[in-house]
């Protein structure tokens, strides 16, 4: 393989693709990437055998090939060299690659490229498409409610649900529950469900940039696997098997009280609040009191700790029903008032069942939070 190509270009084709590197493997290849020439151009795939990577970056092809090399080390050397022209050669013996830029040099041990794991190929299956818009704000208000740890996969992927134009993306984590409804650009030619892990997603979401055209994605048959291309990069990820919870059952139906409050305010104050509560297992009360005659509601937010001292803060909210109090981590309850804007509604019934938070205008997101019990 001979070619040339723009370092810039080369930089940021590598750094996308290593979001797939694996960082640690019983495999070492997966802690490379696999360069390879297509169609006049350069070729750059990553793989931690659950996603995989690739792009493509325009490239004066002189002589075709493949070749594999570390990962980090390629991307740490490229980065560094100049926004200059880049003349990369593959070498037999030893087998590497030579790279040149300008007045520096640099010689790569590398792999044989049939020694890198197959990048699925998903050329069949289900198809639909997504406005960049949409996918981001569904991603962002969901992908954080799935588990990290994954001792139960399924809760580590996203349930996603297409009916029609219509698609749900539902996360949880045994703690919490998040749900939003969009609608598709382009719908499938048929109704799908499958389990798609967080991580994967989030990677999407950082892809989506300011592009402009819907995103592709294809489901295989046997929904084992899902493409999305995102500009000029495609992401092929396993999905999860197994069920997932049904979280239409987890989502409360009625409640006793509804407060109404801007999200800048209570994130605020629960910022505020948590500073306070790190000494004490991260625990925020919340009270809510109606208005008297013209008065607003309230909602007064606290927090305290033995060693370290106590916070209480109140705002004026738009309180339907009756008094009451919840308890819920700060962690949880600032992970979702940082994804709405505008007016957040917060709907409880008692201290001891789960709390429904939501845009107060609209229907196309709920989240809902399991409560901390305490000593009021």
């Amino acid at each position: 393989m001979r070619l040339s190509c723009l370092q810039e270009n080369l930089a940021r084709g590598l750094s996308v693709v290593g979001r797939a590197v694996a960082s640690r493997s019983t495999l070492p290849i997966t802690q490379n990437v696999l360069l390879s020439t297509e169609q006049s151009m350069l070729k750059i795939s990553a793989t931690d055998l659950n996603m995989a990577m690739t792009t493509w970056i325009g490239a004066q092809v002189e002589e075709e090939g493949a070749i594999t090399v570390p990962a980090r080390l390629l991307g740490d050397f490229v980065n560094s060299l100049p926004p200059e022209r880049i003349d990369i050669e593959t070498t037999a013996q030893p087998i590497g690659l030579n790279i040149k830029c300008v007045s520096f040099e640099s010689n790569i041990s590398g792999t044989p490229a049939d020694d890198f794991p197959p990048i699925p190929a998903v050329a069949d299956g289900v198809a639909a498409k997504i406005e960049p818009s949409v996918l981001r704000e569904a991603i962002d208000r969901v992908s954080f409610a799935a588990a990290v740890e994954d001792s139960r996969p399924v809760l580590t992927g996203v349930k996603t649900e297409i009916t029609g134009s219509d698609f749900k993306f539902a996360a949880a984590d045994g703690f919490r529950l998040a749900v939003y409804s969009g609608k598709l650009a382009e719908p499938p030619s048929e109704d799908i469900e499958f389990l798609i892990p967080a991580r994967v997603l989030n990677e999407i979401s950082r892809l989506l940039g300011t592009q402009q055209r819907a995103v592709e994605f294809m489901v295989t048959p046997s929904s084992n696997q899902a493409l999305f291309r995102v500009e000029d990069v495609e992401i092929v990820s396993s999905l999860i098997a197994g069920n997932f919870p049904n979280y239409n059952q987890l989502i409360p139906q009625s409640h006793t009280t509804r407060v109404v409050i801007d999200s800048d305010d209570f994130l605020r104050a629960t910022r505020i609040a948590a500073i306070f509560a790190r000494d004490g297992n991260g625990i925020i009360r919340l009270q809510v009191a109606g208005g008297e005659e013209e008065a607003p509601g309230r909602l007064t937010i606290s927090s305290r700790s033995e060693e370290v001292g106590d916070n209480e803060g109140q705002l004026g909210a738009a309180v339907e029903g009756e008094e009451a109090k919840i308890a819920f981590n700060t962690q949880y309850l600032t992970d979702v008032l940082e994804v709405i804007n505008g007016d957040v509604a917060m709907e409880v019934s008692s201290p001891s069942s789960p709390g429904v938070i939501k845009p107060a205008e609209g229907d196309d997101y709920v989240h809902v939070v399991m409560p901390m019990y305490v000593q009021w």
